[in-house]
């Protein structure tokens, strides 16, 4: 008995030194091949992978309910869009849109939304709009700009500061209407002086389709000089004005309704696209999020099913030593 117990000390105290160099060998091999990868590269570990499941769990948190709020926005807006075109094509039809008219004084009115993550609408607008204030700046020519919306205000104010006029923020923080426009668009002639008001903003067509737009209103004088000259708007002098007003105050009501009526459809149709960009974005988002998990959750399973046949390699190998 004395025997017996001394050995089970010393087998307690030194399993190790039993161990036969093949369960060595073994062993050695496939914690080797756990800790390297097929390629050779280090896995990540269980615990480093658990965390970037929870921080790709948020992201996915954050972007579905986004996507879901742009499609309630964007239903809100849409018909509002639509009914809208039917205010400015009469005005186009009869005062025109000449966007390669060569005028003096362009103000050029970019639109754009306050906040981000809606596909590059945003940075197209700030490109065509510096591309015309490039176009109609000379020594004989100016151009202003006036801007609507926080992204375009911080992307313009880098290189073109001074050209500023206005700039109008948190337009769409109450739901947009007539009235809020048009108030908007006065304060706007009141402020600039202009031959050519020039809006660039993005056309909805459909969720997944926007069409950058150049929408020119012209002046009452320049009106005036182009009927004259006989362009486009030749047909003008073919309608009767009753009322006693001359023909300078039609024009001029004319053209400040005009104003106000394509700047309220440019609005709208710029709200349209940004709440259409930003649920493709927010869909495409939450699906490339959505296989980032599968590949996560995927890695974590093969490591910790690695980590567990370690486990049982160990304890059998630690069985097998013992049993001698």
């Amino acid at each position: 008995m004395a025997m017996a117990a001394l050995r089970r000390e010393a087998r307690s105290v030194a399993p190790s030194i039993s161990l036969s160099p093949n369960l060595m060998s073994a062993t050695r091999s496939s914690i080797i091949s756990q800790e390297l990868a097929p390629d050779g590269v280090r896995p990540i570990s269980t615990q480093v992978v658990k965390n970037r499941m929870k921080s790709v769990k948020n992201i996915q948190k954050i972007t579905k309910p986004m996507k879901m709020v742009a499609t309630s926005k964007l239903q809100a807006i849409q018909l509002k869009a639509e009914n809208s075109r039917g205010l400015w094509q009469p005005f186009t039809a009869l005062l025109g849109d000449t966007p390669s008219v060569d005028v003096k004084k362009n103000v050029i009115i970019t639109i754009s939304s306050d906040t981000g993550l809606c596909g590059g609408i945003n940075s197209t607008s700030v490109k065509i709009s510096k591309a015309l204030h490039k176009l109609n700046s000379g020594p004989d020519k100016e151009a202003k700009y006036v801007i609507l919306g926080e992204t375009a205000k911080a992307q313009l104010l880098r290189d073109s500061k001074r050209d500023i006029q206005i700039s109008i923020t948190e337009l769409q923080k109450k739901p947009l209407n007539y009235t809020q426009v048009s108030v908007l668009a006065d304060d706007i002639l009141k402020t600039v002086e202009y031959d050519a008001l020039r809006m660039v903003f993005n056309k909805f067509h459909s969720v997944v389709s926007f069409m950058p737009t150049i929408a020119t209103v012209l002046s009452p004088e320049i009106v005036e000089r182009e009927a004259e000259a006989g362009g486009k708007l030749g047909d003008l002098d073919s309608y009767e004005i009753e009322g006693g007003e001359t023909k300078a105050e039609v024009l001029q009501n004319l053209a400040e309704f005009q104003f106000s009526c394509v700047f309220f459809n440019a609005v709208l149709e710029n709200a349209c696209s940004e709440q259409g960009a930003r649920m493709s974005a927010m869909d495409n988002s939450s699906r490339h999020v959505g296989e980032m998990l599968d590949h996560l959750t995927l890695t974590y399973n093969r490591n910790r099913q690695a980590s567990i046949t370690t486990e049982l390699i160990e304890i059998i190998s630690g069985a097998s030593a013992l049993e001698g």
